[in-house]
């Protein structure tokens, strides 16, 4: 499943290559970005896990690079999929957990 990273909607992408100039159905925001690729990694060199990728200033801007693979996230992944809890929902019960509800 594609989600944009703008909106975090699905999205029906149904071509392996995504043009520079696509554009969220929903937000329009740009498709072919740092943000929406595979390879994006905040902790990596020039935020990229491909060593010959050329820096890009605006990670949601987008881009010509070459490297380009639309990020695939798995149902169970998602937030709500399956009746799973989100990030902020396990984190609350978590700290509830620790410390204890406050009445």
């Amino acid at each position: 499943m594609r989600i944009c990273h703008h909106c975090g909607r699905e999205l029906q992408v149904f071509t392996p290559k995504v043009e520079r100039t696509a554009g969220c159905p929903y937000c329009h925001s740009d498709l072919k970005c740092c943000l929406n690729c595979r390879l994006h990694d905040p902790g990596a060199n020039n935020q990229c896990r491909e060593p010959q990728a050329e820096w890009q200033a605006e990670k949601d801007k987008a881009n010509f690079c070459e490297f380009f693979e639309f990020r695939e996230i798995s149902m169970l992944s998602q937030p709500g999929a399956s009746g799973a809890q989100s990030g902020e929902t396990k984190a609350r019960a978590a700290f509830d957990a620790l410390f204890g509800k406050k009445k």
